[in-house]
């Protein structure tokens, strides 16, 4: 383990390193040629100045690449594609630097010089962390050929299809440090030479305890891409674990190009995707979530106590109603919302509602309308129990029926839930749990779909159904 935290320390430092020598160069480099231009001078107090904003200016560049997703999954780099990213990441830091702190250069009066200016540095400092981030790559790569650093793997199935991948993995999967460590069969029919190159690491059933047990960090599910409901079962089984996650794909999947496929030296595999946004992204959303909530509560506050007296006057009982909900990695959290029904509404026990449901008062049925009862979730999104967009929360009484039919719902609780969603807009309030199934394939493809742009197409549509009062 310290091992592998090195190399991640070793690629910081490389970059950091590359971004203080590049700086110093370029600064060096500027004060000669604004010598020529207007008879500068270096001083001393300038190298006081070069120390400061050297280390600055390379804690710029390690949260850049950092934000931009640069030190995840560093033992599976390519050279020849760590080199075309650094490229594009050079470009955008050195935009960056150039409008903060080079555009105002004293003694540059034309264009020429600001194009000579942002070339030099931007070839610097490409060339410079270049040479190091492909230095560092290198010595990483070498220690996962090498078998020092591996990734414990287990395959998933127990046909001839799982012993071609076998034998191609244990021949060329070594270079991606993929150490095979057994497989799991699934079902009683087993492949004799398979059974003989590999352990039995046990039953597909107790996949989430293999995973611990064994340390599993990378599973390779090899069963016939047309049996989709045992991947779509497998998959379930799998939802949360740390482990890297690759199916084969079929023929007609490549044609279709809906998927990424990488090739793991002749084997080719979809990787199932765990990263749904960039980290930059994640980042950025969750700001928006808080300033954006904190805005809207201050602005809507004469909203939000006219909507209070108008539940008061409604019908007795508390203004607003808490409810336990189920959201980000099966965590449940308080959901508050303006009571819209009477009290003691379930006192049969959970149920759902409808558009002509007794239970809801007046103002509660203009309020679901509108939307105004879902306004104190801004509160939760906040607290950080809940986004501004994201599936929306169920209660486990609920999900514990909904798994019962699509056992994939499980794939929601990898986000936030959300005060909205592409389900909830496209679809609805569902009433019955096999609504909430049909509107799962919205939020579903929200998740596969998840961007910031998603996010404020969502909003616009949401804006759209309150305007038009065609909630429900």
């Amino acid at each position: 383990m310290f091992l592998r935290r090195f190399q991640y320390l070793k690629l910081v430092a490389a970059d950091f390193g590359a971004a203080l020598l590049a700086w110093v160069a370029f600064f060096l480099l500027r004060k000669y040629l604004l010598s020529e231009l207007t008879g500068y001078r270096f001083t001393e107090g300038a190298l006081f100045y070069l120390s400061g904003a050297s280390v600055m200016i390379a804690l710029f560049w390690t949260t850049l690449y950092a934000l931009l997703g640069e030190y995840r999954d560093i033992f599976r780099k390519s050279r020849l594609s760590e080199i075309i990213r650094l490229a594009r990441a050079s470009l955008l830091g050195t935009v960056v630097i150039f409008f903060a702190l080079l555009l105002d250069d004293q003694g540059v009066s034309n264009y020429r010089a600001y194009y000579k200016t942002f070339t030099a540095y931007y070839l610097l400092h490409f060339t410079i962390t270049a040479i190091l981030r492909v230095w560092a790559v290198s010595s990483v790569q070498q220690l996962v050929r090498t078998g020092i650093i591996s990734f414990p793997t287990l395959l998933i199935g127990s046909n001839k299809l799982a012993l071609h991948t076998c034998q191609e993995l244990q021949s060329t999967g070594r270079h991606l440090g993929l150490r095979l460590v057994g497989f799991t069969p699934m079902g009683t029919a087993i492949d004799t030479e398979l059974a003989h190159a590999l352990p039995v690491a046990g039953s597909y059933q107790q996949l989430p305890g293999l995973i611990r047990s064994l340390a599993i960090e990378q599973v390779v599910i090899a069963i016939e891409p047309s049996e989709h409901r045992r991947i779509q079962e497998i998959l379930s089984l799998l939802e949360g674990s740390p482990a890297r996650i690759s199916v084969l794909p079929d023929l007609y999947q490549m044609l279709l190009g809906s998927v990424k496929v990488n090739h793991i030296f002749g084997t080719p595999l979809i990787e199932i995707k765990q990263d749904l946004l960039p980290v930059w992204q994640q980042i950025l959303k969750r700001v928006i979530d808080v300033v954006g909530s904190t805005l809207f509560i201050v602005l809507a506050s004469p909203v939000y106590l006219f909507t209070a007296l108008m539940v008061r006057s409604s019908s007795p009982g508390p203004i607003f109603y808490r409810q336990q909900r189920i959201g980000r990695e099966g965590v449940p959290f308080d959901i508050i919302k303006f009571r819209s029904m009477y009290v003691d509404a379930e006192q049969l026990g959970p149920a759902l509602s409808s558009d002509h449901d007794p239970r809801i008062t007046k103002w509660g049925r203009f309020m679901r309308k509108v939307r105004l009862d879902e306004f104190p979730q801004f509160w939760n999104v906040i607290k950080g129990d809940m986004s501004l967009v994201g599936p929306r929360p169920e209660r486990q009484f609920f999900i514990n029926q909904i798994v019962q039919l699509a056992p994939h719902y499980r794939h929601l609780h990898r986000v936030r839930p959300g005060l909205t969603s592409l389900g909830q807009v496209k679809y609805g309030y569902a009433e019955t749990v096999p609504q909430m199934v049909e509107r799962l394939k919205f939020d579903i493809l929200y998740i596969e779909n998840m961007s910031l742009a998603m996010d404020f197409r969502v909003l616009l549509y949401t804006l759209k159904i309150i305007l038009e009062g065609r909630g429900k």
